[in-house]
């Protein structure tokens, strides 16, 4: 057995899983996840901010101790679209490994979408169907089609929710104007995946971390279901619209009050869930699954299979 520690150091949020693996399988002893927010102010610019460098090493100091506690074998620490954006992202990468020993691997969006890929295999048994796979980042939103089998086309898109805040969120609650702004936008920088939609013509959309974790709690709540940390977590297409609805004509407080609402994501679901609606409104789905497994989990599965 063997005990691994797999921090994903997102745009927003900075994600510690431990794990002891063996016999090809893993068990996950802890998660835990930090909104460092590393991005704010600087995602747009490609320089990060001293604030949000600063938040990132406190952040890591401490997964760094909860790691030596747990004396864990192999560390792997992953910078994705923030890191590997900024002009001064390697130089931060460099200056948390002086700080706490940690190596930071900062990976290609196709890498990441990889990882997303087996994560996501983990978790959910998608069968021969083609499905589309979406993983809502802060920086970067990465898309997947794949079955069980195969995986037949990845991309990576930096139009993630920090960046999508920053530059189209400007009044709170968001107006119409914004929300149309959006979707011109979208429909822009989305033009290579609606071409290849239309090839593969999946019927079944798989959403993975933050905002898609937020709207099963919501789901669940509102239907009397328990909120569980299992691997796949309950939603319904037909419960979208209303959640999407009513996100956007409440303000930041209102949006709190919202049961299944965390902090952590109360900014960016805004845009993030205008573009869910975008990619239902353009394609033909039938279906939504969350996964709560994703890049972390991935990784998980690639050591495994080595």
């Amino acid at each position: 057995m063997k005990r691994v520690a797999i921090i994903d150091m997102g745009t927003n949020t900075f994600h510690l899983l431990l794990a002891t693996t063996g016999d090809k399988k893993f068990t996950i002893t802890h998660r835990e996840k930090v909104p460092v927010k590393i991005g704010v102010g600087g995602i747009n610019q490609g320089h990060l901010t001293p604030e949000g460098v600063e938040r990132a090493l406190r952040a890591m100091q401490s997964f760094k101790h909860t790691i030596t506690k747990a004396g864990i074998d192999t560390v792997l620490a992953f910078g994705t679209s923030a890191l590997r954006n900024a002009n001064n992202g390697k130089e931060i990468a460099k200056k948390i490994e002086a700080e706490t020993g940690i190596e930071v691997q900062i990976i290609s969006g196709l890498e990441e979408a990889d990882y997303i890929y087996r994560g996501i295999r983990a978790a959910i048994n998608l069968g021969t169907e083609k499905c589309l796979i979406m993983d809502i980042g802060g920086g970067s939103v990465e898309f997947i089609i794949g079955n069980e089998q195969h995986k037949f086309w990845s991309r990576s898109f930096e139009i993630g929710g920090q960046r999508l805040l920053e530059l189209f969120h400007r009044h709170d609650p968001i107006t119409p104007q914004e929300v149309n702004e959006l979707f011109s936008f979208f429909k822009q920088e989305l033009q290579p995946l609606l071409d290849i939609l239309k090839i593969h013509q999946p019927k079944i959309l798989i959403g993975s971390s933050g905002t898609f974790d937020t709207l099963s709690d919501i789901y669940c709540l509102r239907n009397d279901l328990p909120v569980q940390e299992t691997p796949e977590t309950p939603f319904h297409i037909k419960a979208f619209n209303g959640i999407y609805e009513e996100l956007l004509v409440k303000d930041r407080a209102a949006r709190l009050q919202i049961q299944g609402m965390i902090e952590m994501r109360v900014d960016m679901i805004v845009v993030a869930c205008c573009l869910i609606k975008f990619m239902l409104s353009s394609h033909d789905f039938t279906h939504i699954r969350v996964s709560s497994y994703s890049l972390k989990e991935g990784v998980l599965t690639s050591l495994l299979s080595k």
